[in-house]
């Protein structure tokens, strides 16, 4: 077993991202950060994350270095690989850059082929190049579309994607297995399951939802609020990325799949509730039909997560909820609290 002592994280200042880079520093890693900053949302979101990274690595024994660029880029990969400054059998990727969103992708289709799997397809040939040979993939819960099966497990047949952005994410896994078999390189593909927590995208419900209410706006309610997701708070997310990094420690070349979420669902009326109560502040509903590309639930099966990672979630939405709040009024005020 070799401890990689320098780790890529792709899309490293975004929601996730931010939060794994520290979490690395914090154990004495190299970290080196590829992210472009785009306009997606507003980039001085980013970079707020970044200067908190970057406080994080001034009181850490780790190591930082930023390089903004972008996957589409091959120069631009290249001097990323090439940051990590350590022989390959000591480094590690996490690849998290993406275009993200289901119904954005819809629109431009094109624009998540060229980054999620162009970009994808250029990660993994620099680590081929470089012969760097382990990689964790951040996937999505996406792939699995409107399968009737729930929860949702790992060997569940995912070939009927939905939208744009989930077809970008399936084909991503498959390139990443191409380069197990041909290559032998190590990978661990990671299925996210909604995402929330400090630092969340602006665009994505929980954050969107917190910001209108707040500003006594009413809500973008879609369907009648029987729709569920698998909530899932970001450090259990993070919990199960270390525990992917520390299986892909072992020594033989390995492929897997794992899903990472709270294995519980909530409605979409339900989070409205739970969003009223930890706001104090009632809400008005602005009704509209169903969205193409949304599916009507996530729910992850985390048996094959638990047993082989020692994944274990923690943060259940009724206590996720008021500290995302607690995050978000501390935000108002200039302050980037810390994760928990």
């Amino acid at each position: 077993m070799i401890d990689s002592a320098a780790l890529l994280v792709t899309g490293g200042a975004g929601f996730i991202g931010s939060h794994l880079c520290e979490a690395l520093l914090r154990q004495g890693k190299r970290v080196v950060i590829l992210d472009n900053f785009n306009d997606f949302y507003a980039p001085q979101q980013k970079r707020a994350n970044l200067a908190a990274i970057e406080r994080c690595a001034t009181a850490s024994s780790g190591e930082l270095v930023t390089v903004e660029g972008d996957i589409r880029v091959m120069a631009d990969v290249d001097q990323a690989f090439t940051a990590l400054n350590l022989p390959p059998e000591c480094c590690t990727v996490v690849h998290l850059a993406a275009m993200a969103g289901v119904r954005p992708s819809i629109d431009n289709p094109r624009l998540y082929n060229e980054v999620n799997i162009g970009g994808t397809l250029n990660i993994l040939e620099a680590c081929r190049t470089w012969r760097v040979k382990r990689i964790a993939f951040a996937s999505s819960s996406s792939v699995y579309g409107n399968n009737k099966k729930v929860p949702f497990a790992e060997a569940d047949p995912v070939d009927r994607p939905i939208s744009p952005y989930a077809a970008t994410k399936k084909a991503g896994e498959l390139f990443c297995h191409n380069y197990h078999h041909l290559y032998q390189l190590s990978v661990a593909c990671l299925r996210f399951f909604t995402v929330y927590g400090p630092r969340q995208r602006p665009d994505l419900a929980i954050h969107k939802f917190t910001r209108l209410m707040a500003a006594d706006q009413p809500l973008p309610f879609f369907g009648d609020g029987s729709s569920r997701r698998d909530y899932t708070y970001v450090s259990d997310t993070l919990l199960g990325i270390l525990g992917a990094l520390r299986w892909l420690e072992q020594d033989l070349p390995r492929y897997d799949i794992f899903n990472l979420g709270e294995a519980q669902t909530v409605t979409l009326a339900r989070l409205v509730g739970l969003l009223e109560q930890a706001l104090d502040k009632p809400v008005v509903l602005n009704r509209l039909p169903l969205q193409p590309g949304d599916v009507d639930c996530t729910y992850a099966d985390i048996t094959k997560a638990q047993a082989v990672l020692g994944y274990a979630p923690q943060v259940k939405v009724e206590e996720g909820i008021p500290l995302f709040i607690k995050w978000f009024n501390s935000t108002s005020k200039g302050h980037l609290p810390p994760l928990t």
